[in-house]
């Protein structure tokens, strides 16, 4: 196996095992033994020798392929966002905003995409405009998984349809995935995932098929997921869920 390259090692950095445990990948035990069984590369380069210090303000290093983000200055701010809040910093109506929920940080914070105002779940704030501007731009194909409620069946041939691609009014607008989770003919409750970001698109897609909208929320945004966090409530990524989501933007 090969060893580390003297061209990787910074003599005044940092020790690598410390970087990845600081970065949530386990005790520095468990991130030795990554760097020692090959997992573990630094500026395309393989380390496998535990006494490696990096620069991590210039080092790019990843775990299976995975980047991991050292920068400690940039964060990414997950919000499971109420019905009623407005997906801004600032409302000159005076309505609730997102800002409202990140108040005590000290961080410059703009939100990722929007949620409606009358939709909840998962929404992003960060600092990182260059990942805040691939997650948002539909080049990138991020999917975002949504559980909605809906009036009505929705029967198989509408399943197909919403599958296919229906009208939404300024072009045509598909479902990646699609499950019905229960019905009792009166409402539905359906899993759709999609990665088109247009206004009120999921809205509008289902009103589409004649059966409109009574509650949405979005439990999933590329890789990472609602969970069981809190209506109202704000949690900073770690290292490992940022990296994942640079991964998925191509970063």
């Amino acid at each position: 196996m090969e060893s580390v390259s003297t061209d990787v090692h910074v003599s005044d950095g940092i020790r690598l095992q410390k970087l990845l445990a600081d970065a949530g990948f386990g005790s520095r035990r468990k991130c030795e033994e990554l760097i020692a069984r090959g997992h573990v590369e630094v500026n395309g380069q393989l380390v496998t020798e535990l006494g490696t210090r990096v620069d991590p303000a210039t080092a790019e290093v990843q775990v299976d392929g995975m980047r991991v983000e050292l920068d400690t200055g940039k964060i990414v701010v997950a919000l499971n966002k109420p019905l009623g809040v407005v997906s801004a910093m600032s409302d000159p109506e005076g309505r609730p905003t997102l800002a409202d929920f990140v108040k005590d940080r000290s961080e410059r914070l703009f939100h990722v995409g929007r949620l409606d105002y009358d939709s909840q779940g998962l929404i992003f704030l960060t600092n990182d405009g260059e990942l805040a501007n691939r997650l948002s731009h539909p080049k990138y194909n991020v999917p975002k998984t949504y559980i909605v409620t809906i009036e009505g069946e929705l029967f198989p041939r509408l399943q197909k349809a919403l599958l296919e691609g229906v009208d939404v009014g300024d072009g045509f607008a598909k479902a990646d995935k699609l499950k019905l989770l229960q019905t009792n003919g009166e409402y539905s409750l359906v899993e759709i995932q999609i990665h088109d970001g247009r206004n009120r698109i999921v809205r509008r897609m289902f009103d589409a098929v004649d059966c409109p909208v009574i509650e949405l929320v979005r439990v999933k945004f590329g890789p990472i997921k609602l969970g069981e966090q809190k209506l109202g409530k704000t949690r900073v990524l770690n290292s490992t869920e940022v990296g994942s989501l640079m991964k998925a933007v191509g970063l």
